[in-house]
């Protein structure tokens, strides 16, 4: 009895620590797009999640609008930084939404999505030219375009689709230019500078405007709207974290546009860290996040990548060799399966992976389908050309000696196909090597990482950083396979 009270005790004890304790943190996850000033809102959100007692988890660089937007639907990302202008002129594209914040409030609510308050700077689109080509060609507005249907127009690949972008500028201006495409935003300023192209689009608070010596032309038409930078939050946020919702609603109008301008050149232009740049600025030494060294970014780049790889091409071995077969035994259907898999491998890669996250949100599981479907075809192919391309006389003669199909399939043919099924497994993995870097875009992580982070830092030691160790580890795998052939192939049946 003694011992059983004392139990008592311990357990009521334990009962009322657990009910006067601190509760457990609020996990908040915040999401940055794919360029410097949405990656340091990012960080700076981060920050405030953190100072107000949350767990904070950051999934920058995911992209452009459209998978923010899906993956703060799909409850991926609870935070990121957006602009009103975006809002109403490409996730609401066909409402009228272009009146008093009230209406896009009203519209983002019905999402289960708050609006939070201007963050005090905006930053709109605009055309520039190099400044002594528009002195020369005498175009001070968008208007004067119109003059000179030669010029090469280059535009990031965003603005080549969005509603406030390219389609609706041309029509609302009647630009005749037919020299138009699409590029990586960072990519634009090394081709507008080199002369490759002499019209590009900006954002007025890119430092690179006046690092390249570029003009901003004049919207005289008022096509692009506003563009107020603001936090936008689930709704269930509120519930789940208020601390959090509080610091970002107080942070209202602390960002001016000189201030923005100012930190997006420290990073673009003298090569600090981001979150270092973001924790300045709200005066703390540290971050969020602390920056990792090198060696450690790329233990952590790897690990992500062969995870990546081992799951989504173990998955492809297991279902391409039975579909193979099936292939090799069934015309009508072989012809079908074969048809479809190519047909996948034909779907451009990163449209692929965009594709998925409405169905699976963002990270790990659309980049392990996408690589999943993209292994097929080689090993299919490849399984149905070994066994169809198998001597039809040494089937006959497995069949006199009276061998049933799965005996024949295992012993016979299958052996005689495994060079040609092992050459299929070799070409996916390569390939899956080389496309895993894509996953990065919807936050999979892997080696594609430090190149897109390169890309739009201009950080060629970034870009090999991820490059490198990707073309490193492709020659692995094929080495591997190389070695598993000698190991499980006969010398007469290897290939030469």
């Amino acid at each position: 009895m003694k011992c059983l009270s004392i139990a008592l005790l311990m357990c009521c004890l334990s009962s009322v620590a657990m009910a006067t304790g601190s509760p457990e943190r609020p996990a908040v996850i915040v999401g940055s797009k794919a360029f410097t000033e949405s990656v340091i809102l990012g960080d700076v959100a981060a920050d405030l999640a953190q100072q107000a007692g949350a767990r904070v988890r950051e999934r920058r660089e995911l992209g452009g609008t459209r998978v923010l937007w899906d993956a703060l639907l799909h409850s991926d990302i609870d935070v990121y930084a957006e602009y009103t202008g975006t809002l109403r002129r490409e996730i609401f594209a066909g409402r009228n939404l272009s009146g008093t914040r009230i209406a896009l409030k009203k519209a983002l609510a019905e999402k289960g999505v708050t609006l939070g308050p201007a963050l005090g700077f905006s930053d709109s689109y605009a055309l520039a030219m190099r400044k002594n080509e528009a002195r020369r060609l005498h175009i001070h507005s968008i208007s004067d375009l119109r003059k000179h249907p030669d010029l090469e127009f280059g535009f990031s690949n965003e603005f080549m689709a969005r509603s406030d972008g390219w389609p609706g500028l041309q029509k609302a201006y009647s630009l005749p230019q037919t020299h138009v495409r699409g590029m990586a935003h960072e990519l634009a300023y090394r081709a507008i500078a080199t002369g490759a192209i002499d019209v590009t689009d900006v954002y007025t608070t890119d430092p690179n405007i006046h690092a390249y010596h570029l003009a901003l032309l004049r919207d005289d038409r008022h096509f692009f709207p506003s563009y107020d930078a603001v936090f936008l939050w689930r709704s269930d946020l509120a519930k789940r974290a208020p601390t959090v919702v509080a610091a970002l609603r107080r942070f209202a109008g602390r960002i001016d546009v000189a201030t923005m301008r100012r930190m997006n050149a420290a990073v673009q232009l003298d090569d600090a860290d981001d979150r270092a740049v973001a924790a300045a600025f709200l005066g703390k030494s540290g971050s969020a996040s602390t920056p990792e060294s090198m060696w450690d970014r790329l233990a952590l780049r790897v690990r992500q990548h062969v995870v990546l790889v081992v799951i989504s091409l173990g998955a492809a071995i297991l279902f391409s060799i039975p579909l193979g077969i099936i292939a090799s035994r069934r015309r009508f259907l072989g012809q079908t399966i074969l048809a479809v898999t190519g047909m996948l491998q034909t779907v451009p890669s990163l449209a692929l992976l965009v594709l998925m996250i409405p169905l699976l949100g963002i990270g790990g599981p659309p980049a392990l389908l996408a690589l999943f479907l993209y292994s097929l075809l080689p090993i299919v192919r490849n399984t149905h050309a070994g066994l169809v391309n198998i001597d039809s006389a040494l089937i006959d003669s497995a069949r006199a000696l009276g061998l049933p199909y799965t005996a024949r399939l295992w012993r016979i043919e299958l052996p005689l196909a495994l060079p040609s099924i092992l050459a299929g497994i070799k070409t996916s993995a390569v390939i899956n090597v080389g496309t895993a870097t894509l996953a990065a875009l919807i936050g999979a992580g892997g080696l594609g990482q430090p190149i897109l982070t390169g890309i739009r830092l201009n950080s060629i030691p970034l870009i090999l950083e991820g490059a490198i160790p990707a073309v490193l580890l492709a020659l692995l795998v094929q080495g591997i396979f190389e070695l598993v052939e000698r190991l499980l192939v006969p010398r007469g049946l290897r290939r030469v």
